[in-house]
């Protein structure tokens, strides 16, 4: 399964990209949810303010859909400074990042997504960029290059991160600011649902709004994707108004379940659970049975069911969990000494050699 044709997948394209950014709130009182993210940043905007100065730069880690180019934006309209958006993906080479540098003005925000996918080049150019606010940009080659000292304007980097355990630490440790977001709880995205449903004039009723909030996986962007599909529901199969029952039509339709599993994670976790024996299973292995790639199931259904605790990984591959049998209306085997003592034929021995693709 592709990843678009996901509804609960966390990532988004172009098209809603551009209906995000109706429904994100415009300062720190409309931001739902990350209270001690959003304090600590208030104060750190605020103390920058009353000096009137830039403010230090920014690391923003945490998983997609949480509200990373949200708070970016956010940091440019408190600090009422123009915002200049790119990516690490984007910056291939060093020249790249400099003729960005160069073109910034005093106070403006550099917002760079997915940092960590940065060039190791233009990486080193950052460090001399966020510590003195300047360059060295090479002309020529070999024994005949020299280093032309380029002044910068003080601006503030804001980078967006989801695997900030790849930032080499020179970058991480010259952010004077690092917020960890963590995963929504089911009230917060109630009231991002309501606040959502309100700016696209949605008529929702509050049990339908709790019913979006516990079946979008602790994030927002798949709040507001689920309340669009709901809303699509509605319009064409009843008078538009959304109620229990078309919010629970408009899911089983779309194949999310009460907690917010979709087909693939089901897949997933069904085949661990009744072709593996509740595994260990390889992930290739795992791929090849459920018909899709290696990288799908690791990028898009794992991490989730990861989190629910219904799968976990260990050095001989995926095993399900008591919950993960539970969550399936199955009983959990007896005790690890009864899957010792009848091995599957893909369990390992004490003397076997671990599967290349675990």
């Amino acid at each position: 399964m592709a990843d678009e044709e996901r509804v609960v997948h966390t990532g988004s394209d172009e098209f809603e990209r551009t209906q995000e950014l109706a429904l994100r709130p415009k300062n720190l009182k409309e931001f739902v949810g990350q209270r001690r993210v959003a304090d600590q940043l208030d104060l750190l905007l605020s103390a920058a303010r009353n000096r009137n100065t830039p403010a230090d730069h920014v690391l923003l880690s945490g998983p997609p859909g949480l509200g990373k180019t949200t708070l970016a934006m956010i940091i440019a309209a408190e600090m009422n400074a123009p915002i200049r958006i790119t990516s690490g993906p984007a910056i291939q080479h060093a020249g790249d990042l400099a003729s960005i540098l160069s073109s910034l003005v005093e106070g403006e925000i550099l917002f760079l997504d997915e940092i960590h996918r940065m060039s190791r080049p233009a990486e080193e150019l950052l460090y001399l960029a966020m510590e003195d606010f300047r360059v060295d940009v090479i002309v020529g080659k070999g024994a005949g290059a020299t280093a032309i000292p380029l002044e910068l304007p003080h601006f503030t980097l804001v980078g967006a991160t989801t695997r900030a355990g790849l930032l080499p630490s020179p970058l991480r440790d010259r952010f004077g600011f690092t917020a960890q977001l963590d995963f929504y709880d089911d009230a917060e995205l109630s009231v991002i649902v309501k606040r959502s449903a309100g700016l696209m004039n949605i008529e929702i009723d509050e049990k339908a709004v709790s019913e979006l909030g516990a079946r979008s996986r602790g994030t927002p962007r798949v709040a507001n994707r689920l309340l669009r599909r709901v809303r699509d529901f509605a319009e064409v199969h009843s008078n538009g108004k959304v109620g229990i029952s078309e919010a629970k039509s408009a899911l089983e339709m779309y194949e999310v379940d009460a907690i917010g599993l979709d087909r693939l994670d089901r897949a997933v976790l069904d085949t661990i659970v009744k072709k593996f024996s509740g595994g260990p299973v390889g992930i290739s292995t795992l791929a090849m049975a459920i018909g899709e790639e290696a990288e799908t199931i690791e990028s898009l259904a794992e991490p989730f069911l990861v989190r629910m605790g219904f799968i976990s990984r260990s050095p001989r591959g995926r095993v399900a969990t008591a919950a993960g049998y539970a969550h399936l209306g199955l009983q959990p085997p007896k005790s690890e000494a009864n899957l010792s003592s009848n091995p599957s034929p893909n369990q390992l021995g004490i003397f076997d050699t671990p599967a290349l693709d675990a």
